[in-house]
């Protein structure tokens, strides 16, 4: 069974813990595929260049990132480059053999570019062209499963390839944990997604209300409701992951002992395929990246 694991980039997310669990995990002879976020990365870096990060809210109310030109070349720059790195050194210091990817090598992860995004500002609803993103829509899993059976880790990150109206490929921002999603889905893998809490709460101030485990339409009702900020677009995510064939999906602390051992032995917030029963995919408010990866 393969697990793919993504690390969230928000600065209280330490992954020390969460690359020593990896290590042990392969250790074990288990396959791992590690993906990671990154936005407040991105956010330091463009101030430090003088530069504004551009937030925008999507009609259906989803506050996320306006990635123009200036802002992907600094995704490029932050998320292949230093952060990806920096995850496979510490996981060659692990004696983890990892391989750092984005989702433009080998097409491994594509979809269409979306230049232009609806967004509502001052109550109005308007188009905002010169967007630098895209929904993921398919996952080279060969390559990944090439990668898996040499002995390697795989660690992937964001931009991927986007496919261009007017023909050929650009690389674009994506969401972190859709990435995530849609690996796992393509794997048929467990994901789990460890973040800065210790699962999905049903009062988000209330530690002691978090929600053990869904595997019921109705269980899964709670949970997107309780869900808030960041929250919303992980339970997003969960559901795409479940619907594209991942085995579960697990919310889950990154600042705990062997995170990720522990958020597969029933710590967190787990979600089972049965959630999905005979409902399709909520439409995923898409028309912007969401804002914290």
């Amino acid at each position: 069974m393969t697990t793919v694991v993504k690390i969230g980039g928000a600065r209280a997310v330490d992954p020390e813990e969460a690359l020593a669990d990896v290590a042990s995990l392969v250790d074990e002879g288990e396959e791992v595929v590690l993906t990671h976020g990154g936005s407040t990365a991105v956010d330091e870096t463009l101030e430090d260049l003088g530069q504004d990060p551009t937030y925008v809210e999507t009609p259906g109310g989803v506050v996320g990132r306006f990635t123009d030109e200036d802002t992907m070349d600094v995704f490029k720059m932050v998320m292949p480059g230093k952060l990806n790195t920096d995850l496979v050194e510490s996981l060659h210091n692990e004696g983890v053999n990892a391989v750092g990817l984005s989702g433009t090598d080998g097409k491994l992860l594509e979809g269409k570019r979306k230049s232009a995004v609806r967004v509502t500002e001052d109550g109005k609803k308007k188009i905002k062209r010169g967007d630098h993103s895209g929904t993921i829509e398919s996952v080279n899993a060969d390559l990944l499963e090439t990668i898996l059976a040499g002995g390697y880790t795989p660690v992937v990150s964001v931009p991927v390839l986007g496919r261009e109206k007017e023909g050929g490929y650009t690389a674009v921002n994506a969401d972190a944990d859709r990435a995530a999603a849609a690996i796992s889905g393509a794997l048929e893998a467990d994901l789990v997604v460890l973040t800065d809490v210790s699962g999905i709460y049903e009062d988000p101030d209330d530690e002691s209300t978090k929600i053990d485990a869904a595997a019921t339409p109705e269980a899964f009702e709670t949970v997107k409701t309780a869900a808030e900020g960041f929250m919303t677009k992980k339970v997003m995510a969960a559901e795409e992951a479940l619907e594209g064939g991942a085995t579960s999906v697990t919310v889950a602390s990154a600042n705990a002992d062997d995170p990720i051992t522990s958020a597969l032995a029933g710590e967190g917030t787990t979600l089972e395929p049965g959630v999905l029963g005979d409902t399709e995919t909520a439409d995923a408010d898409t028309t912007a990246t969401e804002a914290t990866q």
